[in-house]
């Protein structure tokens, strides 16, 4: 099911069930129910826990963003690197050079099509992938430089190396959902009760109120779908691509 179909009906649901319960409130309610009045403590309540969510809610749609934005300085990271080993190599014979160059490609051919789509379905890198880039390290560190050119360039290489590997693992523990979940359960539980201090004030089925309460619960709702999307960095419709992969190494078809 397409992730924005899921947001509108969601959406939708959540009208739903604010209207249905306003009206089942309204049909079960005592004749002589006054809704004009509201105790004064019950307005206080309900605009203090509506701050505080809010507060709440902020807090963990700006930790998703950020967990998201590290993801893609982690793929970009990566893939300078590896562009960089690329390009530096010219200056290396051109058995090596070439050498050097197919397995770059090999590795970065393989992220961008098999361990792209292992990061989204299972949420892990590929132990092929892992062996690629030791295949690039091994002929990069095991080079032994035949001339003092050679030589200059051979630990910049050995860093590119060293940082194409730490971006690959910092990509790896991203892969997973960032929102511990005791956190889900009190941003749900937190909607709820929102949500629900608005029939604390007595709603009545007027058709601005029944608009004004539908519409709330609806900004909720997509308010914990963008939560959700944004939760897992590289599988989910808001992710992180492989555009930096694909722009630095166009020859690589992903």
């Amino acid at each position: 099911m397409p992730e924005w179909l899921v947001l509108i009906l969601a959406m939708l649901a959540a009208c739903a069930v604010v209207v249905v319960v306003t009206l089942l409130r309204h049909r079960t309610a005592s004749d002589d129910e006054d809704t004009s009045e509201t105790p004064d403590v019950i307005e206080y309540m309900t605009m203090w826990i509506g701050v505080v969510y809010a507060i709440v809610l902020g807090l963990a749609i700006a930790g998703v963003w950020e967990a998201r934005s590290a993801a893609e300085d982690h793929v970009q990271a990566e893939a300078v690197a590896l562009h960089e080993i690329s390009e530096r190599v010219r200056v290396y014979p051109p058995d090596v050079r070439d050498r050097i160059r197919e397995d770059v490609n090999a590795y970065v051919g393989h992220v961008v099509t098999t361990e792209w789509k292992s990061m989204a379905d299972d949420g892990e890198i590929t132990e092929r992938g892992t062996e690629l880039l030791d295949r690039v390290r091994a002929d990069v560190t095991d080079y032994e430089p035949r001339s003092d050119f050679e030589a200059q360039a051979y630990q910049p290489l050995v860093d590119q190396v060293a940082a194409a590997d730490q971006a690959r693992n910092s990509r790896a523990d991203s892969t997973g959902a960032t929102m511990p979940g005791v956190v889900w359960f009190g941003l749900i539980a937190g909607a709820v009760i929102t949500i629900g201090m608005v029939f604390a004030l007595q709603i009545r089925r007027t058709p601005r109120e029944l608009v004004l309460a539908g519409l709330f619960s609806a900004l909720i709702a997509f308010l914990l779908f963008l939560i959700w999307d944004f939760d897992a960095p590289y599988s989910r419709g808001v992710a992180a691509s492989t555009d930096p992969f694909l722009s630095l190494f166009p020859g690589v078809k992903g």
